[in-house]
């Protein structure tokens, strides 16, 4: 699936889809006289490893060859400053009722205007690893902000013969052009102190202002590689994939969605002790075809968190490079990272493609299960949901708790439930869209739902030993559902230390409000963009009775 990158010139006239005030705007930006191509990997490291402020450890990159880099590459860590996370608060979507695109067309234009004087370096990256679903990238930012550049570039794909050739081979998008992501990280604006992420999603680009966080870059580009995707047949997924080869030739895959923290990295990653052969699609970005169920990797690498890796951590081997964290110098006089978040929360890594062994870019097989990884309090561990409606609209109601991954504004409540709509907060189309698709895979495609509860059932944790021992039971096809409570479409699973009382009246009080908080926000959004069919209404309000049958 290619994107567009040339028209005929009987093409570029107001008439073409592709073609938008924000994205001309924005496009126009990368044929200036002060731009500069960076056309390979090598030459990104060593923009980065000389700009300002870099930090060259002495900890080699494992295998360099075979990500693109030279021999004596080294892991190089970069720190932002105050924030060390992602800001929600700073984006607008075009298109969204009450956001003037014609305002931020012209705040675009004078921060384009103000980096005339400035050296800007143009990367292009392929999104999709299979030429069922490539669409090309470009980034344009100012120099002084070359590991935000090489960062970009590891994360997707950079661009090589064999991407280039497979590219080639794959369809083209008839109104699908390129996309085009401008950054200024260090715009200032007094009326936007925390910056601001700007989308024009219908038309592939965004504007990316006073944000030196590299999180807003990755999933900035895949906001957009995604609502492609939900363009051209594909369910957007923000969670993690695998498959189990069983014995007999069998083979049981599961997608896990879940927010920064929810543990989809930990679970997607696992491998059971050698338990059985496992193959990884990725941790964080794919789709799923609903034609056929396939699905297919959307980047090569891995943004991780370092707070659970020690510096002696043997996942740290696959480093490539490291921001917001700490350096210091070892026993040997060699400088190194510092790790678990001592510096500040959320410290960041991009581990290469190499730190799974076992990885694969598509997986033809379709999908078996799908996890909604939560953390409501009044939800057991592990839940089987077996209607396909309900099944949906739990995805569409998926409720967490925030993460270190995210700059909150200062009246935003850390610990207080939320609603992410299928964990994908960087969704910029309409919540039906997901919801259909969803729900076409759970009622066409009799795949199973799961939920796993992976913050606290009451006050007790659930520790992730009893989410992978529960998970290797449905694997294996072990895992005895019994019914809950007076509920006929969910069935949950017996585990010792988390016993579930249906006869306890704070519980079912608790559980119903649980419930209407999931109704509340459907009809918050009743009349607006995310209006969903009544029949999600109607299967909570059926739970509310079965719930408080007698």
């Amino acid at each position: 699936m290619a994107t567009i990158s040339r028209f005929s010139r009987n093409q570029i006239n107001r008439d073409n889809p592709i073609f938008s005030q924000i994205r001309s705007t924005i496009e126009t930006n990368f044929y200036r006289n002060n731009v500069v191509k960076v056309n390979s990997i090598k030459e990104a490291y060593k923009l980065a490893k000389n700009s300002p402020g870099t930090i060259v450890t002495d900890m080699p990159v494992y295998k360099p060859e075979e990500i693109g880099l030279d021999e004596d590459a080294k892991i190089l860590l970069s720190n932002d400053g105050g924030v060390t996370g992602r800001t929600a608060a700073a984006r607008r979507i075009i298109g969204e009722n009450n956001i003037d695109s014609a305002k931020y067309a012209e705040i675009i234009r004078d921060a384009s205007y103000n980096t005339r004087y400035r050296k800007m370096l143009h990367a292009q990256s392929f999104i999709g690893l299979d030429k069922d679903f490539m669409v090309k990238a470009h980034l344009l930012i100012p120099e002084g902000f070359e590991n935000i550049l090489y960062n970009w570039m590891l994360n997707f794909q950079y661009i090589t013969e064999e991407y280039i050739r497979m590219y080639k081979e794959s369809m083209k998008l008839e109104n699908e052009g390129d996309i085009y992501i401008l950054s200024v990280p260090d715009w200032e604006d007094q009326d936007n102190p925390l910056g601001l992420s700007i989308f024009d999603p219908e038309h592939n680009c965004a504007c990316i202002l006073g944000m030196k966080y590299f999180g807003e870059h990755k999933k900035g580009t895949l906001t957009l590689a995604w609502g492609i995707a939900n363009r051209n047949g594909y369910a957007s997924c923000h969670g993690g994939l695998k498959r189990y080869n069983l014995n007999d030739n069998n083979k049981y895959t599961i997608g896990v969605f879940g927010l920064s923290g929810s543990g989809k990295s930990t679970i997607t990653h696992e491998k059971h002790g050698g338990k059985y052969d496992i193959a990884i699609l990725h941790d964080d970005a794919y789709v799923i075809s609903t034609e056929d169920g396939s699905s297919i990797a959307l980047e090569p690498s891995y943004f991780d968190k370092t707070q659970d890796y020690p510096l002696d951590s043997e996942a740290n081997k696959y480093l490539i490079t490291v921001q917001n964290c700490g350096a210091t110098i070892d026993e040997d006089g060699k400088c190194v990272i510092v790790t678990e978040d001592i510096r500040n929360g959320n410290g960041r890594a991009i581990k290469s493609k190499l730190w799974a062994d076992n990885r694969v870019d598509k997986v033809e097989e379709p999908v078996d299960a799908i996890a909604w990884l939560m953390k409501d309090p009044t939800l057991p561990p592990v839940l089987k949901i077996t209607d396909p409606i309900l099944a949906a609209v739990m995805g569409a109601t998926l409720a967490t708790k925030r993460s270190s991954a995210e700059k909150l504004a200062d009246n935003v409540d850390k610990d207080a439930l939320v609603i992410e709509c299928y964990a994908n907060p960087f969704r910029t189309y309409p919540l039906k869209d997901d919801y259909s698709k969803f729900k076409e895979l759970f009622e066409r495609r009799k795949i199973d739902c799961y939920i796993f509860n992976t913050g606290f059932f009451l006050d007790k944790k659930v520790p992730k030993e009893v989410t992978l021992n529960s998970l290797e039971l449905i694997v294996e096809k072990k895992a005895k559902f019994k019914p809950w409570g007076n509920f006929s479409n969910i069935e949950f699973l017996e585990i010792d230390g988390f016993p579930v009382n249906m006869e306890d009246q704070n519980y079912i009080h608790r559980l119903n409000s649980s419930i209407d908080y999931r109704i509340e926000f459907l009809k918050s959004n009743e009349y607006g963009r995310d209006n969903l069919p009544e029949e999600t209404l109607k299967v909570l309000y059926n739970m509310k009775e079965e719930l408080n049958k007698k």
